[in-house]
C-alpha cells in the first residue's frame, strides 16, 4: 500500500466517524475511543497528521461490524459509505 492509499483510507475513516456523529450514532470521538479502548491522543494526532503510523486496521472493523459502514468504501472509496 502506498502512503497516498493509506492517507485516503484514514481520511475515509474520519469521514465515517463524522457521519456517525452527525447521524447521532455516536456522540463524538470520545464515545468511539472509550467504547473500543483507543487512545484518544493517538486518534487526534492521526486526524491532524494522517501519515503517522498510529492507524490500526482493527478500527475499520469496528466501523464495519458495529455501524454498517461499507468495507469496500473504506478501503477503496468505491460505492456508498453505508447501506
Amino acid at each position: 500500500m502506498t502512503q497516498q492509499e493509506h492517507d485516503l483510507i484514514v481520511g475515509r475513516f474520519f469521514e465515517a466517524l463524522a457521519w456517525l456523529k452527525e447521524s447521532r450514532q455516536i456522540r463524538g470521538i470520545k464515545t468511539f475511543t472509550d467504547r473500543y479502548g483507543i487512545n484518544r491522543r493517538s486518534l487526534r494526532r492521526l486526524q491532524v497528521t494522517p501519515g503517522t503510523n498510529d492507524f490500526k486496521a482493527a478500527w475499520l472493523t469496528f466501523l464495519v461490524r458495529d455501524f454498517g459502514i461499507n468495507a469496500g468504501w473504506l478501503l477503496t472509496g468505491e460505492g456508498r459509505m453505508h447501506d
